[in-house]
């Protein structure tokens, strides 16, 4: 049987056909998978992407166990990449080191004496990747993309969100974390009551920086995010934080400013930890520390980890075998190199100059829309062409992978490797400050299932690891490429024209290049879109915050408009393609296509979690709303509707792109 038709018994076998389309599309497109496939006992959710990510994970051990078998022998990346997977499946050692990989760290914040050696503990945290109190880290700047600015972000939370520390629906998530911290204090060799005293003393620090921290909807906010602060002032507007020093201590470069992303959080935590006790603050660090750390310390620490961030927050019932960990901690460490032998295996060249087309077609239809839409004006249009002249698409891989020269990675030493990793990336990052930015780099590694757009960079980036089934396959017709992967090129496009990406210009810089009126108009019809996406109800009285995911929701509507004008040209250019397969023509392919790649269940927690957190809409939503508001669909469809009535009458379509 040849890969196509297997493809084409996968793809309908998910269907259930018992399901009228125009009432549940969804169940009508994955009904038959969703039954089939609940969560696994490892997992808090699983669907197509976590699928093709099993498939990644399984070829990325073959890699890994290789090179550990030729970890003497072989060269310096295959022993690099070796040697870390040793640290990690070795467990025989992580146990018997108990807390001796956080032993340096925990008697330096127990000699804490002074709010000065506070501020010291904190840049050495930061220096190997933690963040306590606050997050820095170095990106394109907002105004001038071509440089690299330091950014300092509000952070220091245990817990996924601000929500879960001041919202009474998640007061029992509340309960659970504090009897979570009594116990590691405990485990840490505390009495009991001074451990339950600390667990309290920590939830309270950390529920006044929730309670002081933007909320995830204005932290989209690019505008209300960027706040330049001359280096010569960050003492005078937040004295008791020594930022100055830390900055030195991070090694950044001599700079004339650094972005403040939330100046009211830095002037609440410079008062905040000036009043605090020593003790309280050496507690916080101390947890700060623990926590990062209980992943890959004991299996008593890790299990206790688990139980809390992963069972009672997640309701994942076990932890993902030890091989799975390591895979995704080295992936998470030093990925590129990792990347760089999953690419040489499984990603052709065929399938970059098949990518390369599906690419052309769909930016040509956008092009046309650019230069048609109705609601834009003639300016604002030009610019927005403008912008479009300057996409810039990477598939696959970066041209050159990054030079890990210089890191140590030894084989018995799990957390040490990891510290190393996050402090060779961190000074890494740190030290192109004020240089200028490399526009060959890449923010995802080459086996990761996703995709993204740049707005600073003004690009849009497909990683080898999504270029397989069910979203990318050479051997599929086209109409359910263009469904899957199509909708996914065209959805990062979009990007570059949501709510967010639409104020960043053609070089990548945060300007306000639209007139006015279109400005406006554009904001009329993304307010549509919070309405559509806020009515969707989730669970029992929770919907979808539309404000939160609306940059997500305008490019899931404008990618599957454009994906489906793409295949229409496509089958016009070879008409040979547009053949009915099993009863179903290729435009109705397309959208169980896309709704296909949304299939997913979800446990409950992990649901609640992701409409607190996530940008992106639940996989259900994402999979209907964007289908049911393209009127195309009620046409492709109109023989499962009842009677003689237009299954479209009376349906409101936004057409924003």
């Amino acid at each position: 049987m040849d890969n196509a038709t297997t493809l084409n018994n996968d793809f309908f076998s998910n269907l259930d056909t018992s399901v009228n389309p125009l009432e549940d599309f969804y169940s009508f497109s994955c009904g038959h998978w969703l039954a089939n496939n609940p969560v696994p006992p490892d997992k808090s959710r699983w669907g197509a992407f976590n699928e093709l990510m099993e498939t990644n994970m399984n070829r990325l051990r073959e890699i890994l166990e290789d090179c550990e078998r030729h970890a003497q022998d072989g060269d310096k990346k295959t022993t690099m990449l070796g040697n870390f997977y040793r640290s990690a499946m070795d467990t025989d050692i992580i146990e018997r080191a108990r807390f001796q990989p956080i032993t340096e760290f925990l008697s330096d914040i127990d000699s804490i004496k002074t709010l000065d050696s506070v501020r010291k503990m904190v840049t050495k945290l930061h220096r190997v990747g933690l963040a306590p109190l606050y997050r820095v880290f170095t990106s394109n700047d907002y105004r001038n993309s071509s440089v690299y600015s330091l950014y300092i972000y509000q952070g220091g939370l245990s817990l996924p969100d601000r929500d879960y520390y001041i919202q009474e629906s998640f007061s029992q998530i509340r309960r659970d974390y504090l009897e979570h911290l009594s116990r590691m204090f405990s485990l840490l060799g505390m009495e009991k009551e001074k451990a339950e005293s600390s667990a309290a003393s920590v939830l309270e620090i950390e529920t006044q920086i929730a309670k002081h921290s933007r909320s995830r909807v204005e932290l989209r906010d690019s505008e209300k995010n960027y706040n330049p602060v001359e280096f010569n002032q960050l003492e005078i507007r937040f004295p008791e934080l020594g930022l100055t020093d830390h900055l030195k201590g991070l090694q950044v470069p001599g700079i004339e400013f650094t972005v403040i992303g939330q100046p009211e959080y830095f002037e609440f935590l410079s008062g905040f930890i000036a009043e605090r006790s020593l003790d309280d603050l050496k507690l916080y660090l101390k947890w700060q520390v623990l926590h990062s750390a209980s992943p890959f310390l004991f299996s008593e620490i890790e299990q206790e980890n688990f139980d809390m961030f992963g069972r009672k927050l997640m309701g994942q019932k076990y932890q993902e075998p030890r091989w799975k960990k390591a895979v995704g901690i080295i992936d998470d460490s030093i990925g590129e190199l990792l990347g760089e032998k999953f690419v040489e295996k499984y990603f052709t060249k065929e399938a970059r100059e098949r990518m390369a087309i599906m690419v052309d077609d769909i930016k040509s239809v956008f092009l046309e829309r650019l230069r048609k839409i109705s609601w834009m004006g003639e300016k604002t249009r030009e610019r927005a062409i403008r912008k479009f002249e300057r996409f810039r698409t990477k598939i696959g891989h970066p041209d050159k992978f990054r030079d890990y020269n210089g890191l140590k990675i030894e084989p018995d030493d799990l957390l040490g490797n990891i510290i190393r990793s996050q402090e060779f990336e961190i000074r890494r990052q740190m030290l192109r400050c004020g240089g200028n930015v490399d526009r060959n780099e890449w923010l995802m590694t080459p086996p990761t299932v996703n995709a993204y757009f740049s707005p600073n960079d003004n690009e849009i980036v497909f990683p080898a690891g999504i270029l397989q089934p069910p979203f990318f396959d050479l051997n599929a017709d086209d109409a359910i490429n263009y469904g899957a992967i199509g909708a996914v090129i065209s959805h990062e496009i979009t990007h570059g024209y949501d709510d967010q990406g639409r104020r960043f210009d053609e070089s990548g810089n945060l300007s306000e290049w639209w007139s006015p009126e279109d400005g406006a108009r554009f904001k009329n019809l993304a307010d549509k879109v919070v309405k559509l996406y806020s009515s969707a109800e989730v669970l029992p009285g929770l919907h979808v915050n539309g404000e939160l995911t609306l940059g997500e929701n305008i490019a899931d509507i404008g990618g599957v408009s454009i994906a489906f004008e793409a295949l229409n040209k496509r089958l016009l250019k070879d008409p040979s393609l547009d053949r009915v397969v099993n009863g179903f023509t290729p435009q109705q392919r397309f959208f169980i296509s896309f709704a296909q790649i949304w299939r997913s269940n979800s446990l409950e927690p992990t649901t609640r979690m992701l409409l607190t957190v996530d940008t992106h809409s639940p996989d259900k939503i994402r999979g209907t709303l964007p289908v049911y508001n393209h009127p195309e669909f009620w046409n492709v469809f109109q023989s499962y509707s009842k009677g003689n009535e237009t299954a479209k009458q009376g349906r409101d379509f936004i057409e924003i792109w």
